[in-house]
């Protein structure tokens, strides 16, 4: 009985170990992503940030993209979060936007998913994608029951990561608009 509690709390501290050492990782991604960009993350890159042997981050991540895909996984934990705390949809697409700007992770990590998505990190991409939508449809009050609905919600989505990308890149004040005013246009029209 005792032998079994020993190994229990063995296994318990290795799994937490491992658990930190992956936000470790993580942690020195997201600072690689910020200075050097998403798009040019390396893995190299993020072992010496993270004070790893670069064959190290293998027990943890199997590629880059898996690595993207997990970043972009939690900004899109932290989307749903932020979306379902600002309440209606106008504070919604706002706090979005304001996330969106501030990260590339998301639509770094498009080139990173394969048409089955069949790896755990693309499981975990597309739940917390689901998770995102469904928090920006509880936020517009529109109803999640019909497709016209769930299209709807794609479209505010869409419309928010191409405002997120043009923002972000200065195309949208080059055009001569605000991140305001288009939120606005949004606000309007899926609005009921």
């Amino acid at each position: 009985m005792a032998e079994a509690a020993i190994q229990k709390r063995q296994t318990g501290g290795r799994a937490a170990a491992k658990a930190a050492s992956r936000t470790a990782i993580l942690d020195a991604a997201r600072r690689v992503a910020a200075r050097d960009g998403a798009r040019d993350l390396s893995l190299r890159g993020v072992a010496a940030e993270a004070g790893f042997a670069p064959a190290a981050l293998y027990g943890y991540f199997s590629s880059k993209d898996d690595l993207l895909l997990a970043l972009a996984a939690d900004d899109l934990g932290r989307l749903a979060r932020v979306m379902k705390e600002a309440g209606g949809l106008s504070g919604a697409t706002a706090a979005a936007l304001t996330l969106l700007k501030g990260t590339e992770t998301i639509a770094a990590a498009s080139s990173a998913l394969s048409e089955g998505g069949n790896s755990d990190a693309e499981r975990l991409f597309n739940g917390r994608l689901i998770a995102a939508l469904k928090a920006l449809s509880d936020a517009s009050g529109l109803p999640s029951d019909s497709r016209q609905s769930q299209c709807d919600i794609v479209l505010v989505a869409a419309s928010l990561s191409g405002l997120a990308m043009f923002s972000r890149s200065g195309r949208l004040s080059a055009l001569g608009f605000t991140p305001e005013e288009i939120l606005s246009r949004l606000d309007a029209r899926f609005t009921r």
